[in-house]
């Protein structure tokens, strides 16, 4: 791997090759977009903007909407007035489930059962028992299945791993991460409805969770904190993850109050700091003991294409999972999120 150290003064995903595969290198396929709500706007404009691919479909419940949605993120899709329209169009190779949590279990199925491969928007669904049911689906009829946790995929986050196993900040110590956000309580925003399976975890905490997941691991135990809103979902959740060889995560969401939403990896040589929206395309800082630095200074914008891509290439390949999200670590990220859960108290209708 290049030395990011031997570019100056800063750095940017151009100068270090190879950490993160750019996606228009990735084979072409065609989309089709179940949901049309503001995240699956963000995705389709990274799918037009940043690959090879093509959004040639959209669902929604009004085919209004949906159209209107095309018009917008993906001019010349076609509109469809139903999910069921969606994931039947022979055109679509791919469907991307973009519905609340509540309906992944459901809508994820939908998809498979048309024999289209799948990315199902994160949380991957409301419970584990509901992941593992989508999951033997895919297995059964032999098709691509990932969870879209694009964070994984951007090229900090690669930087970051590569930094990691160079040994450049030692042993791994302390991850810390926070994605707080302030949303005025509205009994009818999906984030406070319990039957849209809403929460800071779920919607928002789930990303630092992934993060430790990623560098540390499944923990040995876990340790959850949090208070709710009026409707009963979780509106602030503080969690440590402690590891039997001495590490430790310290995570926190919140739909309360606007935090840094900033991530520190600290290490017995040194610590890299993620600049704010860790999740998303951002630079970070390396500093070692003997106080010298590095900056990555990576790139600002869209980064969901880098997600798209590795769904592109491994469905090209003919693969149904991908190494960087496998069905075993989706699981493993799901068992954490139900007891982060469990020990706040959030029990969504029907559990």
């Amino acid at each position: 791997m290049t030395d990011p150290r031997s570019f100056a003064p800063g750095l940017s995903h151009d100068d270090i090759p190879g950490l993160a595969p750019d996606p228009r290198d990735a084979p072409p396929v065609r989309w089709g977009i179940l949901g049309a709500g503001n995240i699956a706007g963000s995705f389709a404009d990274g799918v037009r903007e940043g690959t090879r691919a093509t959004v040639v479909a959209v669902g929604s419940r009004d085919v209004v909407k949906a159209q209107g949605f095309a018009d917008v993120h993906a001019p010349g899709a076609r509109a469809h007035g139903s999910y069921e329209a969606l994931v039947a169009d022979p055109d679509v190779d791919v469907v991307y489930v973009a519905t609340p949590h509540s309906h992944h279990r459901e809508h994820a199925l939908l998809a498979i059962g048309a024999g289209k491969h799948v990315l199902v928007e994160k949380a991957f669904t409301r419970s584990t028992g509901e992941a593992e049911d989508v999951l033997a689906a895919a297995k059964e009829a032999g098709v691509f299945c990932m969870e879209a946790m694009w964070t994984r995929f951007l090229p900090h986050v690669a930087a970051v791993r590569g930094v990691i196993a160079r040994g450049e900040i030692g042993e791994v110590v302390t991850v810390s991460a926070d994605f707080d956000v302030h949303f005025p309580f509205d009994p009818a925003h999906r984030l406070f409805a319990p039957e849209l399976a809403g929460g800071a975890l779920l919607d928002l905490g789930v990303y630092p969770v992934a993060f430790a997941h990623d560098l540390l691991g499944v923990p040995d135990s876990v340790t959850a904190v949090g208070t709710l809103a009026a409707t009963g979902v979780d509106d602030q959740v503080s969690i440590v993850f402690s590891y039997d060889g001495g590490a430790q995560a310290l995570l926190h969401t919140s739909s309360r109050a606007l935090g840094p939403q900033t991530a520190v990896i600290t290490g017995t040589k040194g610590r890299i700091e993620i600049d704010g929206g860790f999740f998303a395309p951002t630079g970070f800082r390396v500093t070692c003991l003997d106080g010298t630095t590095w900056d990555y200074e990576g790139f600002r914008g869209e980064g969901k294409q880098y997600e798209a891509a590795e769904v592109a290439r491994r469905v090209a390949a003919g693969e149904s999972e991908s190494p960087r999200i496998t069905w075993a670590a989706t699981l493993e990220v799901m068992r954490l999120l139900d007891e982060i859960r469990r020990q706040v108290g959030v029990v969504y209708p029907g559990e």
